[in-house]
C-alpha cells in the first residue's frame, strides 16, 4: 500500500531525473562500489519509463563489480530542504524535511556499441538550452582517446521506488506559509505543481 508520499506519474519521475539527473549508482554486492553519474531516462513508444543509459569509467571498481553481478540501485535526489517551524502562524507543529527523490533498481548491461549513443545523447541533453552548445567534434582526435576510457550500459528497470513528500499532509494554510517562505525556488515550484496537479 502505498502512501501519499509515493503517489506519483512516470512523468513526475522522468521530470525529476531530467532535471538532477546525477544519480549515485551502487553495486549492492559485496564491497558496494558506487559513484556518482549523470543518467538518462529511456522511454517506449507508448511513453512509459523503459530503462536508463549512461557510461562510466572503466578503470572504477563499479564497472568490475557491475560486470560480476548486474545488479544495481539509482539513486536521484530531486530538490530538499529542512521545514523550520520559523514562517508558520500556528507555532504548534514540528519541522520537517521535503524533498523529491527516486531509486530504481535495475539490471545493468554493459556495451561498447552504447558508448558514443551514450556519451553524445548525453552531450545534447545537457547543451541543449546553451547559447553556443557544445559538440563532441569539437575535442578533434581527443574524443577517441578519452572516449577509450570509458564504456556506455542500459539498465533494464526491475523497480521503481519514488518519495515525493511534497507538503502533501499540510493543512492549506500551513502549505502557503512554507511556499511563500521558500520563495522563488525549485522545492517550491514541485510543491506548487504537485498541489496543483492533485486538485
Amino acid at each position: 500500500m502505498t502512501g501519499p508520499f509515493e503517489r506519483c506519474t512516470a512523468d513526475d519521475i522522468a521530470r525529476l531525473i531530467d532535471a538532477h539527473p546525477l544519480a549515485w549508482v551502487i553495486a549492492p554486492a559485496p564491497g558496494a562500489a558506487a559513484t556518482p553519474l549523470p543518467m538518462l531516462l529511456d522511454r517506449d513508444g507508448h511513453g512509459q519509463i523503459a530503462g536508463l543509459t549512461g557510461h562510466v569509467p572503466k578503470a572504477h571498481p563499479l564497472f568490475a563489480q557491475l560486470t560480476a553481478d548486474p545488479r544495481a540501485m539509482f539513486l536521484f535526489q530531486g530538490p530538499q530542504a529542512y521545514i523550520s517551524p520559523e514562517p508558520l502562524s500556528n507555532r504548534d507543529w514540528a519541522p520537517t524535511w521535503n524533498f523529491a527523490v527516486v531509486r530504481i533498481d535495475a539490471e545493468v548491461h554493459f556495451d561498447d556499441a552504447l558508448t558514443d549513443i551514450a556519451l553524445r545523447r548525453l552531450v545534447a541533453r545537457m547543451e541543449a538550452d546553451r547559447a553556443r552548445p557544445w559538440t563532441v567534434e569539437e575535442l578533434g582526435g581527443r574524443y577517441a582517446r578519452m572516449r577509450d576510457q570509458v564504456i556506455g550500459f542500459s539498465a533494464a528497470i526491475h523497480r521503481i521506488v519514488p518519495r515525493f513528500k511534497l507538503g502533501q499532509d499540510e493543512q492549506p494554510a500551513a502549505f502557503d506559509e512554507i511556499v511563500d517562505w521558500l520563495g522563488d525556488s525549485a522545492l517550491a515550484d514541485w510543491m506548487r505543481r504537485f498541489k496543483r496537479d492533485r486538485g
